[in-house]
């Protein structure tokens, strides 16, 4: 079975926590799978499958964490040819045209680099539900299969 890299941006800690209850749901399920919160290009070309968890910061921006990454992975564009993948973006649609910025911005950059996207992005509200580790947990869940297929 495939091995999974897990990607999490977070600026005060929801989306690692959203990343390591992820984590451990699909390590009890017996899936081999690796949390990253400080990730280089290579976790992301030698990941057999790619999950970002993140949230937004400021308008729409990639939390600090994952700003070097994202910029090197535009830089270096190395190509993630039909590597599967999922986005879960974790916002506050108060936000406005900036709600789940930073995982648009993921979704668009990894198909551009010709990965394959498993599923829609997944848009966790901050308005809509204080927990957001169950609404990942549960897609993440359903869309498992093909993630790591």
């Amino acid at each position: 079975m495939a091995s999974l890299k897990i990607i999490a941006g977070t600026v005060y800690g929801n989306a690692q926590h959203v990343a390591e209850q992820v984590e451990e749901s699909l390590a009890e399920q017996g899936i081999d799978c690796e949390l990253e919160s400080d990730p280089s290009v290579s976790d992301f070309t030698d990941a057999d499958a790619l999950l970002v968890i993140t949230s937004t910061t400021g308008q729409g921006d990639v939390p600090p964490n994952l700003e070097f990454v994202f910029s090197d992975l535009k830089d270096d564009f190395p190509m993630l040819t039909d590597k599967p993948f999922a986005v879960a973006a974790l916002g506050d649609s108060s936000y406005g045209d900036s709600f789940c910025g930073a995982g648009k911005q993921f979704q668009a950059l990894l198909q551009e680099l010709q990965a394959k996207p498993v599923a829609d992005m997944l848009a966790v509200d901050a308005m809509e539900t204080l927990e957001p580790e169950k609404d990942v947990v549960e897609w993440v869940n359903t869309i498992k299969d093909n993630l790591l297929a």
